[in-house]
C-alpha cells in the first residue's frame, strides 16, 4: 500500500532549514516549538528515518534530510500550484512585503490601485522600516520581497535587483547650511544616508553636531521641519513631503544611492506581478 507523506509536516521541516532553528521557524508557522518538535519527530517516524542530528544547541541536517529538503520544496511548489490555480474557493496566502518609509509615502498607493485590479482576491501584508531591519526578516522568512536603498548582498534563496537610482539631496532650511557648525538631524545608524553625510562631512573637514538622533523617520522629518537642522535623503522623498532641497555650494556633495528590489524565488504569481509593479514605480 503506498503511504502519504503529509504536506504539513513537509512545510514545517522546510520552515525549519531555511529559519535555521525551531526557534526562528516559529514565527513563520505559527505554531509553537514543542509542536513543531512533534511534528518532525512524527515525520521521521513516516519516512523512518532520522532528519536532524543535534550538535550543541544547532540542529543539523543528516544526508537523508539534506535529501529531502530538495523533494519538499518540489512537492510544496506542486500543491501550491494546483491549490493556487484549481482552488479558487480557497483563501490565497498572504503576500508579505516590506519597504523603506520613502516609497510607502510616495509609490505605494498607485501600487496597490494597480495591484487591485489584476489580483482582487489576493491579500498583502505591508511592513514599513528600515533597510536592514527588513532585510533581517526577509532573513527570517517572515517577508516575500523587500524594496529598501542600497545594495545589500547576495540572499540563499533569493534575487536582487537594481530597479532604480536616486540622488541624496540636503533637506531643510537653506539658511542653516551656511552656518558654520551645521546642526544636523540623523537617523540612527544603520543608515546609508547618515553614512553618507559624516563621511562627506569629515572628508571636506566641515565642523557639525548631531541636534537630533531618532530610529524614526517620521521624527527625522519633523526636526527638519522644525527648522532644528538640515539632514538627508532621497530627493523622491524630499518632493513627496514637500520639504526643501539645499543646494547651496557651502555643502559637499553627497552620492547617489540604489533602490534595492529582494524577492524569493518560486513566489506565486501574484506575488511576482506585485514586485514587477513595485519595481517599474520605484525605477520612475
Amino acid at each position: 500500500m503506498a503511504r502519504n507523506v503529509p504536506t504539513e509536516l513537509l512545510r514545517s521541516f522546510v520552515a525549519i532549514v531555511e529559519a535555521g532553528s525551531m526557534a526562528q521557524a516559529t514565527e513563520t508557522i505559527f505554531l509553537t516549538q514543542s509542536a513543531l518538535s512533534l511534528q518532525m519527530k512524527r515525520l521521521e517516524d513516516v519516512l523512518q528515518q532520522k532528519l536532524f542530528r543535534r550538535d550543541g544547541r544547532r540542529l543539523i541536517l543528516t544526508p537523508i534530510g539534506e535529501e529531502l529538503v530538495n523533494y519538499a520544496r518540489q512537492l510544496l511548489a506542486l500543491n501550491d500550484r494546483i491549490m493556487s490555480t484549481l482552488g479558487q474557493d480557497s483563501e490565497p496566502e498572504p503576500i508579505s512585503v516590506g519597504m523603506v518609509q520613502d516609497f510607502a509615502d510616495t509609490i505605494l498607493p498607485d501600487v496597490l490601485g494597480q495591484f487591485r485590479l489584476a489580483h482582487p482576491r489576493s491579500r498583502l501584508v505591508v511592513r514599513v522600516g528600515g533597510s536592514a531591519e527588513l532585510l533581517e526578516m526577509f532573513d527570517r522568512s517572515r517577508l516575500d520581497m523587500v524594496l529598501c536603498l542600497g545594495q545589500h548582498g547576495d540572499r540563499s534563496g533569493a534575487r536582487w535587483d537594481i530597479v532604480g537610482r536616486d540622488s541624496m539631496a540636503w533637506i531643510g532650511d537653506p539658511g542653516i547650511a551656511e552656518q558654520a557648525e551645521l546642526p544636523l538631524v540623523l537617523l540612527e545608524p544603520p543608515c546609508r544616508f547618515r553614512d553618507a553625510v559624516l563621511r562627506v562631512l569629515t572628508q571636506e573637514r566641515r565642523d557639525y553636531r548631531l541636534v537630533l538622533e531618532t530610529p524614526n523617520l517620521p521624527a527625522m522629518r519633523a526636526g527638519v521641519r522644525g527648522g532644528l537642522g538640515i539632514s538627508c535623503r532621497t530627493r523622491r522623498f524630499a518632493m513627496a513631503e514637500g520639504l526643501p532641497t539645499i543646494t547651496s555650494d557651502t555643502l559637499p556633495t553627497v552620492p547617489e544611492i540604489e533602490t534595492i528590489l529582494v524577492r524569493r524565488n518560486h513566489l506565486s504569481d501574484a506575488a511576482n506581478d506585485l514586485g514587477d509593479l513595485l519595481a517599474v514605480a520605484a525605477g520612475g
